[in-house]
């Protein structure tokens, strides 16, 4: 089938250096990782990076696919990726539009912020503050909608950017819908964009719903990088993640929801073919949605 995509949520990185609860994150061959706690976790799949997964892998991967264009966000998890990110799409500008980030923690953040949006140009900015990946996993719980993030959101609501933003699943302590609900009211025209559909897990379905009803909000958009992977060990066609995006389209619409894979990790579990198919064949929307879903939302959310 002849569809038109844009991957919404894709990583890049020229070296592994990822930051969490469990320390610092090491790549040590074969794709593969260690925690500072000893953990050992699969990144990357065979064939894609050792460790690295860099902007030439993943523009060979997109063009194979036939995917059109790919937005670059970072997270803790693999790593803040500036510098690289921005170098990548210079080196694919048809291909690559990259986001920032920074740890609101830092003395100069919000200098580093006004640096990257201003000086180099950044259109989009990411924060992941979810408890498992990101910023509540090694700083004090804290309120997105407080004294933390209150100047970078001003920033670049001014600024005119697009605020992404991962806040990881129920029952964590960053699951904060209700915070982001007040932020997108308090900056109505600042679009935002919730990654991962609010990461629910088997069982998460009525936090989904309770989640979605609050942040049914004009500015704000979700994408659905990695819903299959947060429905393991289901295996494609994920029947309780395709319930959730179902979910999803009742309570904030077929134009509200923006395709995304999460690349590379979910590869270490199943194809990048399938990261979309498993959408096709749920027969969760029309035609006219499915091109909504799979490209033109992504083009009202993003500066593409």
């Amino acid at each position: 089938m002849a569809m038109k995509l844009i991957d919404a949520h894709t990583h890049v990185f020229e070296q592994l250096c990822g930051f969490g609860p469990r320390g610092e994150l090491r790549p040590i061959g074969g794709g593969k990782a260690r925690w500072a706690n000893g953990d050992e976790i699969e990144m990357i799949p065979p064939g894609l990076g050792e460790r690295s997964f860099t902007a030439d892998t993943l523009a060979a991967l997109l063009r194979e696919n036939h995917v059109e264009r790919a937005v670059l966000l970072q997270g803790s998890f693999y790593g803040f990726q500036n510098e690289y990110v921005l170098e990548s799409a210079r080196r694919y500008p048809d291909l690559f539009v990259p986001a920032a980030t920074c740890d609101p923690f830092c003395k100069e953040a919000e200098y580093l912020l006004h640096r990257f949006i201003h000086e180099k140009g950044f259109r989009i900015v990411k924060f992941e503050t979810s408890s498992g990946g990101g910023l509540m996993g090694y700083h004090d719980d804290f309120r997105i909608d407080g004294d933390v993030f209150r100047e970078s959101f001003e920033m670049i609501a001014e600024a005119g950017a697009t605020l992404v933003l991962d806040i990881g699943s129920p029952g964590m302590p960053s699951f904060q819908p209700e915070a982001v609900a007040k932020i997108a009211k308090r900056h109505p025209d600042m679009k935002i964009l919730i990654c991962h559909l609010l990461a629910p897990v088997l069982g998460d379905y009525k936090m989904l719903d309770e989640g979605l009803h609050m942040l049914a909000l004009p500015n704000v958009w979700f994408d659905l990088a990695a819903v299959p992977w947060n429905v393991a060990p289901e295996t494609y066609p994920y029947p309780t993640g395709q319930e959730f995006v179902k979910l999803a389209k009742r309570i904030v619409g077929a134009e509200k929801l923006v395709w995304g894979t999460d690349v590379p990790s979910p590869l270490t579990r199943d194809s990048y073919e399938n990261l979309w198919r498993y959408l096709y064949e749920g027969n969760i929307f029309s035609d006219l949605e499915l091109g909504q879903v799979m490209y033109k939302n992504a083009k009202d959310v993003y500066p593409l």
